[in-house]
């Protein structure tokens, strides 16, 4: 049964990745928490782990052959993204879970708010 809603929560955040450009922590980690009962702790860094291999592969091609990707700014941004992820995963090793899961709620929040006013 965990495999199965593994296997669901990785598709739904594929898809939805794939789709409208977001997927891993907007999407699988709320999952990962509420379906398979992870800490938030757990959930973002499986959400991290499960995005790995996958996000550099079948979903940009996609986007790429299309030519809608830039290669100088996504390589640049990766690099910062690289420094950023390191320092972001170690600063929330010292934070709360429920302080954690508040913060991610206020962030997903304020996305919705301006997605709305745009």
């Amino acid at each position: 049964m965990r495999a199965a809603l593994s296997i669901a929560i990785g598709l739904t955040g594929g898809t939805l990745g794939g789709l409208v450009g977001l997927g891993g922590g907007f999407v699988m980690v709320p999952l990962l928490v509420y379906l398979l009962g992870m800490s938030q702790h757990a959930a973002q860094g499986t959400s991290l782990a499960i995005l790995l291999p996958p996000a550099g592969l079948l979903a940009v091609l996609q986007y790429y052959r299309a030519g809608h990707v830039d290669l100088q700014v996504a390589l640049f941004a990766a690099l910062g993204f690289l420094v950023g992820g390191y320092f972001g995963g170690s600063i929330a090793q010292y934070i709360g879970g429920r302080t954690l899961r508040r913060l991610f709620a206020a962030l997903l929040v304020l996305v919705a708010i301006d997605l709305f006013r745009q």
